[in-house]
């Protein structure tokens, strides 16, 4: 890895990326490759070619858990302004709101929903993070991108920061691997599936999503499906509750899904149902709107920013509006056939490549 002392102006912060890419990860990967123009460093655990790079430790990341978050948060605070003065740099960029504070780094960060501030939990760590530190880090930082205008006016209510300070810059999604697919024989498909994909927080509202589907006509002809890494903090709530309504044979949890059985696993899927109650932007909503997969989703939060008129718009705290929009997809073929072509319209105004020009041009004005 090049550590030299030559002048690099721009480091860009990669050092909570790991190999089961999370929302974020998804973010930075596909962002970097468009900030080459730049000829940035990356801080990263492992090396990327053509870029770069300076070794930092591979202990920062989600996949130590707690445990990564903190020993980030100390790497962030007392190492990188280290990094920062050794490489001569101008501009520290972080693709997450984590910035050293209290020292002379002029930085950039992006902030992707304040989730937490919403939804509190008690004793969560991420409590005093979102109330104490983020907003010290937004307050110093040069300016602030977000993935949406609604997470920009949580930042400007939650604290305060001015408008003119934050720039919108809304996400996209891989084209090459979200698309619909060709699919001849469908395997291990034994009825037609309700798709819910991401993780089984609470605010995530899949109790909702069980009691909309057993309240079908006729549920028993209808598979539903939660792709994400289970969470024995709440999925073995959810699996007693579909056993409660006599639904459970009609519902399966799928353990994570790799980057390419995902797009097969949305294609077959009849709808996608996603009545999160906030989402920093909703990825799943675009990727599978690519696909060709009707979407139902909130009205609330960034998700019609996403959605357009591509998607059934509905409150998700309304558990009959919720099966009522899945009773139409079953029934109405023409309302499909109409939200699969909102839909692949819709996708294809959203792609890296204007979300990283965008970010680029941002940086350049500041580095």
């Amino acid at each position: 890895m090049n550590q030299s002392l030559k002048n690099e102006n721009l480091l860009i912060n990669l050092s909570f990326l790991f190999d089961k890419p999370t929302g974020l990860s998804v973010y930075a990967n596909n962002l970097f490759p468009y900030l080459k123009k730049l000829d940035p460093t990356l801080l990263i655990a492992e090396e990327i070619s053509n870029f770069n790079c300076y070794k930092i430790p591979n202990n920062l990341t989600p996949a130590q858990g707690s445990k990564g978050h903190f020993n980030r948060l100390l790497w962030t605070q007392f190492q990188v302004p280290k990094i920062y003065k050794k490489l001569k740099s101008t501009l520290f960029f972080s693709p997450i709101p984590e910035a050293p504070l209290c020292n002379n780094c002029n930085y950039i960060v992006t902030v992707h929903d304040l989730i937490p501030l919403h939804f509190p939990k008690r004793f969560s760590p991420l409590t005093p993070y979102f109330k104490y530190y983020i907003p010290q880090v937004l307050k110093q930082a040069k300016h602030i991108i977000c993935d949406s205008q609604s997470t920009a006016n949580d930042i400007i209510n939650y604290y305060q920061i001015p408008a003119n300070k934050i720039t919108v810059v809304l996400l996209a999604f891989d084209h090459n691997n979200f698309k619909i697919l060709n699919l001849e024989n469908s395997n291990n498909i034994n009825k037609p599936y309700f798709l819910y994909l991401g993780r089984p927080d609470p605010h995530k509202n899949l109790e909702r999503i069980i009691k909309a589907f057993s309240q079908l006509s006729k549920p028993q002809d209808f598979e539903l499906w939660f792709v994400g890494s289970r969470d024995d903090r709440y999925t073995p709530n959810l699996q007693k509750l579909a056993q409660e309504l006599n639904i459970d044979q009609q519902i399966k949890f799928i353990d994570y899904v790799s980057y390419k059985q995902l797009p097969i696993i949305i294609n077959q899927a009849l709808a996608l149902v996603f009545p999160s109650l906030w989402e920093g932007f909703g990825l799943p909503v675009l990727e599978a709107m690519a696909c060709g997969t009707p979407v139902i989703t909130s009205n609330l939060s960034s998700l019609p920013e996403v959605a357009g008129n591509a998607t059934i718009l509905i409150d998700p705290y309304n558990i009959k509006a919720i099966s009522s929009a899945m009773e139409s997809l079953i029934k109405d073929e023409t309302l499909r056939d109409q939200l699969i072509k909102l839909g692949l319209e819709r996708a294809r105004n959203f792609t890296w490549e204007k979300t990283g020009q965008q970010t680029m041009e941002i940086l350049q004005k500041y580095r």
